[in-house]
């Protein structure tokens, strides 16, 4: 299996993410496109990114220096448990508010704002769960 935000991790997360209407469906309604990147608390890059247009991820897989609309970052242990566990909108404040989620790029603020876009982000973690890793 691959590891979380691996090359190959990364593309089974963009099929997944595609495959899920509350993700794909949801954020083309809003018109949503974005590059993001995921990786780990103090790694100087993210490790992995999905380039979602329309809603839906037209590329994903290791980070290799692309400019990126967000920029994800926690401890291998939290990211574990919300692939384990999911998150919800509580837990997801707390994430934020106590430093375990960083943004290093994006406006969380703007996001948990909008219904539009807080629903499909708190299901991409449920959806990140499905992808098999080691």
């Amino acid at each position: 299996m691959p590891s979380l935000f691996s090359d190959d991790w990364m593309v089974d997360f963009g099929n997944a993410w595609n495959d899920e209407p509350e993700l794909g469906d949801a954020l083309a309604k809003i018109g949503f496109n974005s590059v993001i990147g995921y990786g780990f608390d103090g790694d100087t890059q993210p490790l992995g990114y999905v380039d979602v247009q329309g809603g839906y991820v037209t590329s994903a897989g290791a980070y290799d220096g692309q400019a990126v609309n967000w920029d994800l970052r926690a401890s291998p242990a939290d990211w574990e448990k919300w692939c384990s566990k999911g998150i919800g909108m509580m837990a997801l404040g707390l994430a934020y508010t106590s430093g375990k989620l960083k943004f290093k790029t994006g406006d969380y603020g703007a996001m948990i704002k909008n219904p539009a876009m807080a629903g499909p982000f708190i299901k991409s973690f449920t959806v990140m769960g499905r992808v098999p890793r080691s």
